[in-house]
């Protein structure tokens, strides 16, 4: 059952695209997975407890790292979502 008018060859690639979406999406999330676990952790404030020092050094060396790692994190999740809808409009669109 279609909703849209499509032609055969679309309807024809579309359970071949859900499949590319799902290992696509599948590999992301790993990757995301991944990213997030290897950020550094952010306890800012708890150095005073174990009486470590925060140089000026040591936070900017740490916060270009953690940046770059933010921003990773941020555009896989972008992908991820926007793959997610590209599935759910595939399912959407034509079932079968």
């Amino acid at each position: 059952m279609t909703l849209l008018n499509v032609p055969g060859w679309v309807a024809d690639s579309f359970p071949i695209l859900r499949i590319v979406l799902v290992c696509l999406m599948a590999a992301i999330g790993i990757a995301l997975i991944i990213v997030i676990m290897f950020q550094p952790s952010s306890s800012s404030g708890m150095g005073a407890l174990t009486g470590q020092r925060d140089t000026f050094y040591a936070k900017d060396k740490s916060k270009s790292l953690e940046s770059v790692m933010k921003r990773i994190t941020v555009v896989l999740g972008i992908i991820e979502g926007v793959l997610a809808i590209l599935f759910f409009v595939t399912l959407l669109i034509f079932r079968g």
